[in-house]
């Protein structure tokens, strides 16, 4: 079998393993069961689309809601501008993910990177470009860890990049001394919060990052090779993927997404604190997983990805307008994702269950795919 063909043959291994009890299931399985939890056939076309038309609604009621303070350039603008830092850390999670890794260093990876880039203009007075590079490298060499302690020493995906992640927020409170560093110099500022048709720096910056990983992840023999590898991890192997080098460069390549994404929320803030990166760990994860089920259900998409952060923002930005306190974006975020994946769950035992229905009644050669 060519390793291209790998993904014909992914969903079959997958449906021979999700009635496993006691096993975790994998990103790929996860995902599967987000992007087609609504199982006919005849509303698949629908559901693809949802998000926009969900979108479109949250857009109107508080449009109504709020006409004099949501319906503005400056809202959209900042909507647009708030979410451009987490879709560089969702776009980045995306190979990883597709590869059947869980990154989940991405938020300290991101504090981590703030902090020492911060630290080494304002302590160590170095030149801003050199200190993105010299943190683009740190990220770089967190990833190769990450993917080291994973794919070479088998350590669950979940436990080393926690473990990960407890370190670097121990190093980034070490560094920072748990206190505001800035404020940063107005070049690295102005490289990063320049307005193009309205536009800030960051949003294309971000727009164009999501375009690479489009083209790399879903329209190349790599992409579809890392799909394969993260669908079914022994059978791509045995159809001649390199499975060890795409699980280790996708998760170095997250790192490293994570550590740009820190460069730009400093300069983009102009001065960081030790607590920066947490926040934008689940609305990364939300993004991911909500994307899979809109336009390519049932897949790591990158434009899927966008739509759902462009939903979450939107909602949480209206929610917060409205007289909403801080913690609604945490909670938005978190009830959009538990919902999520529990649609999946459900839509994975109603096709199980229908599965095994019909080759009860008809022959298991007549089984449909799942």
């Amino acid at each position: 079998m060519d390793s291209d063909e790998t993904m014909t043959a992914a969903p079959t291994a997958l449906a021979a393993r999700r009635d496993q009890p006691g096993r975790v299931r994998t990103p790929a399985e996860v995902a599967s069961g987000l992007g087609r939890w609504a199982t006919p056939a005849r509303h698949l076309q629908i559901a693809r689309f949802s998000g926009l038309y969900l979108w479109a609604l949250i857009i109107l009621v508080f449009a109504i809601a709020i006409p004099s303070t949501f319906l503005t350039s400056t809202t959209a603008s900042n909507i647009a501008s708030t979410q451009a830092v987490t879709a560089v850390v969702a776009v980045g999670l995306l190979g990883a993910l597709s590869a059947g890794s869980f990154d989940l260093s991405v938020g300290s990876n991101l504090g981590f990177a703030a902090i020492l880039c911060s630290s080494l203009i304002v302590h160590a007075h170095v030149a801003w470009v050199p200190a993105v590079l010299v943190t683009l490298a740190a990220g770089l060499a967190i990833g190769a860890v990450n993917a080291t302690l994973v794919v070479y020493l088998g350590i669950d995906s979940f436990i080393a990049t926690l473990g990960v992640s407890s370190i670097l927020l121990a190093l980034t409170e070490l560094v920072s001394k748990n206190q505001f560093i800035g404020p940063l110099p107005e070049s690295l500022q102005n490289a990063v919060n320049w307005k193009l048709l309205g536009v800030s720096g960051v949003t294309w910056y971000a727009l164009a990052l999501a375009v690479v990983a489009w083209v790399a992840l879903e329209h190349t023999p790599i992409g579809r090779r890392t799909a394969a590898t993260g669908a079914n991890l022994e059978a791509a192997r045995l159809a001649g993927v390199a499975t060890t080098r795409h699980r280790f460069v996708t998760l170095v390549i997250s790192a490293v997404f994570a550590s740009l994404a820190g460069t730009l929320v400093a300069a983009k803030t102009g001065q960081v604190s030790a607590t920066i990166g947490a926040p934008y760990l689940l609305p990364a994860f939300s993004a991911c997983f909500l994307g899979t089920t809109q336009l390519k259900p049932g897949r790591f998409n990158v434009w899927g990805t966008i739509l759902a952060l462009g939903l979450l923002g939107t909602g949480i930005t209206g929610l917060q307008l409205l007289g909403g306190q801080l913690w609604i974006s945490d909670m938005f975020t978190g009830v959009a994702l538990v919902l999520a994946v529990a649609f999946a769950v459900l839509g994975q035992r109603r096709r199980l269950a229908r599965m095994k229905k019909q080759v009860a009644a008809t022959g298991p050669e007549e089984a449909p795919a799942v």
